[in-house]
């Protein structure tokens, strides 16, 4: 008998834009999570449904290891979980379901967990852990097995289900996220099943890539983000830290590729330097890509990020219209991007942008603002979401009254419209597909055009063929229009630039 088994409902099965991107990586919160819990000599077993075949491996999961304690515990690392996508939400709610029938005690933590408790304790689940839960699982699980006298009442950051409170749900006090992440053990790599996921990398792409991160949470104030874990306050790892883990990750999982999925990497250019120092210091150099922004590719920033091994840059970009970026409280400026693509390509770094289309008040004109852009910089590659209100964002209350009965996206790839844009969700999903396909087809050109003269002229072919439809969508944008779009009222002061000098706030 398993005294912990953790589990995650992120089935990549489940969503066919993942499945066709095919870069599956390890459920980094939960791993860490199993080396907390394993940390005060429980006995710890992992459900990793990223590559699973099936809910039906957690079923034989349950069955052999007869845990004690059943904890779902989503990664808070992985961008997909803050979507609170219909596929993982439903998973979770029959392996809940299925631990508690095997007589197991079930806890929930994760960033959809954190924003409605009360969903996920009226499908199975015994105990909501709010916000940063590595610390409050522990004590949880001392006082629940009678390791210490400490009342569950008494323990931050929890959501009970109660009738007698108001709406049948008890919190107890706020879990404030923990200041010094060096603090935390490194994830419980053993626990994975690494080949599993070596094997689908190198079928893919030939190449095995494996996930890490160096900080907890993001100090910038985009108002669409949401932030239901660590809020507006963030923690870096020491730049040794980290090195120590590249190297060790480096020895044991002998990756070919890293990806930092901090929300923001480098948020300071000298924290950056060092990590490179620590990185040539350990012969811990393994090629890896990161999230960032425009305005933090300063000259030493990308200097040390090329020195450490950076080789891909994933810019939030998000608009080529400053109305938009403004709108949004980026807190960026248009003229800052082209700045640091060019910055990243004399580096030898790739740098690609995150774009997002139909935020409330875009107009045809600040679209093509942003097909300006993407033409005139070339990034070697974009991300085209649309607009998305997350519970808890700024943006989601602005929006509030106009959301529709949609309140969450079934799958990655459904860029559905949640309230009233500019423009109806069938013409976001066809810009979506013309911008990917005139980005490749100028970069087919730029190239030479792969096969001589013909693949030229077939490019120039499909690029006239994208512009005519540009023009056609332009032309006819108002017949594409919604019918009561949405209006945001901003009477709200700019917000302030974060406060980066230190390592936490």
């Amino acid at each position: 008998m398993t005294d912990v088994l953790l589990a995650h409902a992120f089935f990549l099965k489940n969503d066919s834009k993942q499945v066709e991107k095919m870069r599956p990586y390890a459920p980094l919160g939960t791993l860490y999570a199993a080396s907390q819990v394993r940390s005060r000599g429980y006995s710890v077993a992992l459900f990793d449904a990223m590559l699973a075949d099936g809910e039906e491996e957690f079923a034989v999961l349950l069955a052999a290891h007869r845990p004690r304690f059943v904890v779902l515990f989503e990664d808070q690392f992985n961008f997909l979980n803050k979507m609170c996508l219909g596929h993982a939400r439903q998973a979770a709610f029959r392996m809940a379901r299925w631990a508690g029938e095997a007589g197991a005690t079930v806890l929930a933590a994760g960033a959809e967990v954190t924003d409605h408790p009360e969903i996920y304790l009226g499908h199975g689940v015994d105990y909501a852990l709010l916000g940063e839960a590595d610390h409050s699982l522990v004590e949880l699980l001392d006082a629940l097995s009678g390791r210490t006298r400490q009342e569950v009442e008494t323990i931050a950051g929890l959501a009970l289900a109660d009738p007698g409170a108001p709406g049948g749900l008890r919190r107890t006090a706020p879990r404030q996220p923990d200041r010094q992440p060096d603090g935390f053990p490194y994830p419980a790599w053993d626990l994975l099943d690494v080949e599993r996921y070596r094997a689908a990398w190198r079928q893919a792409h030939g190449y095995y890539s494996v996930n890490l991160v160096t900080t907890r949470g993001c100090p910038f104030h985009c108002n669409w983000c949401a932030k239901p874990i660590w809020g507006q306050r963030y923690a870096m790892r020491s730049p040794a830290n980290v090195a120590e883990e590249m190297a060790l990750v480096k020895r044991q999982l002998a990756p070919d590729h890293l990806w930092f999925a901090d929300d923001i990497f480098g948020l300071q250019p000298r924290w950056v330097s060092e990590l490179a120092q620590e990185i040539e210091a350990r012969d811990a150099k393994v090629p890896f890509m990161i999230q960032s922004r425009v305005d933090l590719m300063t000259a030493k920033a990308v200097a040390g990020l090329a020195r450490a091994g950076c080789v891909e840059v994933w810019l939030g970009v998000e608009s080529g219209s400053q109305k938009i970026l403004d709108a949004m409280d980026k807190g960026t400026r248009r003229e800052q991007i082209p700045v640091a693509r060019e910055r990243l390509r004399q580096a030898g770094i790739r740098a690609c942008y995150f774009l997002q289309l139909g935020y409330p008040g875009e107009t045809f004109g600040d679209i093509d603002e942003t097909v300006r852009l993407v033409r005139e910089t070339l990034p070697d590659d974009i991300g085209v979401s649309v607009s998305y209100p997350l519970p808890g964002t700024r943006f989601h209350a602005m929006v509030a009254a106009s959301l529709g009965t949609k309140d969450h996206w079934d799958d990655s790839a459904d860029l559905a419209m949640m309230f009233q844009g500019t423009y109806q969700t069938a013409f976001y999903r066809e810009l979506h597909g013309l911008l990917h396909r005139d980005l490749e087809l100028r970069h087919r050109l730029a190239d030479g055009g792969a096969g001589g003269h013909d693949g030229r002229a077939e490019a120039a072919a499909g690029l006239a063929a994208v512009e005519a439809r540009l023009a056609e969508l332009r032309r006819d944008e108002a017949s594409h229009r919604s019918r009561n779009p949405t209006a945001i009222d901003r009477d709200c002061a700019p917000l302030a630039a974060p406060d980066l000098s230190r390592p936490w706030n």
